[in-house]
C-alpha cells in the first residue's frame, strides 16, 4: 500500500540521501528545480542523468546502479514507463528505503514489486510540495 499518512511522510523526508533519476542540468525545468530545493533544504542530492558529468555541483551519474554512495530516496523525474526498470535497478541496490515518483508518474506493478521488497513507494507526488507542506515554517 502506497505511503499516505502526513505523520509517515514526514517520516520519510527525514531521509536525507535522495538519488534523483532523471535529474536535469536545465535551468527552469522541474527535474533541476525540485533538486536544488531539496539541496539548499538539506539534503544530499545524487544526480542520476546519463547525459551530463555535474549537475548542482554533483557528480552525475549515469545509471542507479552506477551510485556509489548510499542511497536512502530513489526520487523519479522520468516517464510512467521506465519505472519498472528503475525499480529493478533499486531492487538491486541493499540501501534504498524510499521510491518517490513524482507527479504524473505511476506504474502499479512495479510499485507493488518494491512493496513487496520492504520499499515505501510515494507515487504520483511532488517532494518539494510535500517538504513545503509538512515542513513549513
Amino acid at each position: 500500500m502506497p505511503v499516505e499518512s502526513d505523520a509517515e511522510l514526514r517520516e520519510l523526508l527525514g531521509l536525507r540521501t535522495v538519488a534523483v533519476v532523471g535529474c536535469s542540468s536545465t535551468p527552469g525545468k522541474d527535474a533541476h528545480e525540485i533538486p536544488r530545493y531539496l539541496t539548499e533544504h538539506g539534503y544530499d542530492v545524487i544526480p542520476v542523468n546519463p547525459n551530463a558529468d555535474e549537475i548542482l555541483d554533483e557528480r552525475a551519474y549515469d545509471s542507479l546502479s552506477a551510485v556509489e554512495e548510499e542511497i536512502d530516496i530513489v526520487d523519479v523525474f522520468r516517464p510512467s514507463e521506465e519505472v519498472a526498470g528503475i525499480v529493478d535497478e533499486t531492487l538491486e541496490r541493499d540501501d534504498a528505503k524510499v521510491l518517490w515518483l513524482q507527479l504524473g508518474i505511476s506504474d502499479p506493478d512495479a510499485e507493488a514489486r518494491a512493496e513487496e521488497a520492504g520499499i515505501h513507494v510515494v507515487p504520483d507526488r511532488c517532494m518539494k510540495v510535500e517538504h513545503q507542506r509538512l515542513h513549513a515554517p
